[in-house]
């Protein structure tokens, strides 16, 4: 049987689509998929490991007896629980790692039905390198950016959310990323995303932006947690102007404290977190920092490690990365939605076209 059609990456339009099914396994698909894909995976995790296994241990005919089997239950079952009530003019893009045999099986299936599928040419391999080409590409349109720069606490992340709230063009590496950019940093019970998921959701970001107005981003290390900016991005980051926010170190330790709530509330948390910098650390400040912690002064502790390990690695950091001294200054008092509102305000206007 001829399938519908084939589609390349480039071309592709994902809105034209009923559903865009990714029939790999669930851990293949949690590394990254399209946008808006839903998992059907023809073979799970532990099945396509016996095929592969199988392939490489006995022959390849039998790897192929054993996963035509084992496809063959899973399109029945989703036959049954996904797609029994789909149309007569249903229209899903189906993709799986290159294109190959899982997505043309089920592709094959819901054809003789009467629907009309369309596979990825080169499946999810293909549209992995469609993404980085595009990516370098879309980076030569001149986008100009700006970095929000300051000692850790000052405020910079919220000050981004105030700046889109008046239309400014925004990008939050962070948010992206799932983590806060610091030893103690990890969100709460949220794991971070792989490396191509990281890259294709910047790329997405991208796509929104206009080359016409700034984009405005966190000054950042090269790496976020376990992730790493792209290199031609960070590049572009790293010759950026930079916009200083300039806050004194009791409002920073007053902010830090009501954004790290769950640290104050869990001390063997703290402690444990701690354990990733203290080899970086004299042992007569890192025990401070223990004994701080179990006293619950943590208004204490909070000014001691910026003052000891936070501002100086960060100015260690501005001096390596970005421009020597910065384009503008900010001072602020108190960090809360009021000044930063007003800041985000006076930044807009000089932002716009």
């Amino acid at each position: 049987m001829r399938h519908n059609k084939y589609i390349p990456s480039k071309d592709i339009h994902l809105t034209e689509y009923d559903d865009i099914i990714d029939v790999r396994s669930a851990s293949e698909f949690a590394e990254d998929h399209l946008p808006g894909s839903i998992n059907l995976p023809v073979l799970s995790n532990s099945e396509r490991d016996e095929v592969g296994t199988i392939y490489k241990q006995i022959n390849p005919f039998e790897a192929r007896r054993r996963g035509a089997a084992l496809v063959s239950r899973n399109i029945s079952k989703h036959l049954e629980e996904y797609f029994f009530d789909k149309g007569m003019d249903y229209t899903p893009l189906i993709y799986c790692w290159r294109g190959g045999e899982r997505s043309r099986s089920i592709a094959t299936v819901l054809e003789s039905v009467g629907w009309k599928p369309t596979l990825l040419e080169g499946g999810y391999q293909a549209y992995r390198k469609h993404i980085v080409e595009s990516f370098d590409k879309i980076l030569e349109n001149n986008f100009h950016f700006k970095i929000i720069a300051g000692l850790t606490g000052s405020g910079k992340t919220k000050l981004l959310k105030h700046l889109k709230k008046h239309d400014v063009q925004t990008i939050d590496l962070e948010g992206l990323a799932k983590h806060r950019g610091s030893a103690l940093g990890q969100e709460m019970n949220i794991e971070q995303p792989s490396q191509k998921m990281f890259e294709r959701i910047l790329y997405e970001e991208l796509l929104k932006f206009s080359n016409d107005s700034p984009i405005f981003l966190e000054s950042e290390s090269s790496r976020i947690g376990n992730l790493q900016i792209p290199s031609n991005f960070w590049t572009i980051m790293k010759k950026s102007p930079v916009l200083e926010l300039d806050v004194a170190i009791n409002y920073r330790a007053n902010f830090l404290l009501s954004e790290y709530a769950h640290f104050t509330e869990n001390n063997e948390l703290l402690k444990a977190k701690l354990e990733k910098i203290k080899h970086l650390k004299t042992e007569p400040v890192f025990n401070s920092w223990i004994s701080m912690i179990e006293k619950n002064d943590h208004s204490g502790f909070v000014e001691s490690i910026l003052k000891n390990h936070y501002d100086a690695a960060y100015l260690s950091s501005r001096r390596k990365t970005y421009r020597s001294q910065p384009d503008h200054t900010f001072s602020i008092s108190e960090i809360n939605d009021v000044s930063l509102s007003e800041l985000a305000k006076k930044i807009a206007n000089t932002a716009k076209p």
